[in-house]
């Protein structure tokens, strides 16, 4: 998967349990697992925002874009 979610390495920064952030964020401690462990096909504008806000940080803080490298049909 080509976008990387460090919302764990955020999490350790601030020192914030997986259960606290999901009750400050409004969201169940499953979906913030499903979101924590890159499991997660989309996110809420209104969830990144309320993760950013409760962690104090940007949303490049949080996911990250890794370039995959790209197979060709011509090989």
């Amino acid at each position: 998967m080509p976008i990387l979610v460090n919302l764990d390495v955020m999490m350790a920064k601030r020192k914030i349990s997986a259960g606290e952030l999901a009750e400050r964020v409004g969201i169940t401690p499953a979906n913030l697992s499903i979101l924590k462990n890159n499991r997660a096909k989309a996110i809420r504008f209104s969830t990144l925002e309320a993760i950013c806000r409760e962690l104090n940080c940007q949303p490049a803080d949080i996911l990250e874009y890794l370039e995959q490298e790209r197979s060709t049909k011509d090989e």
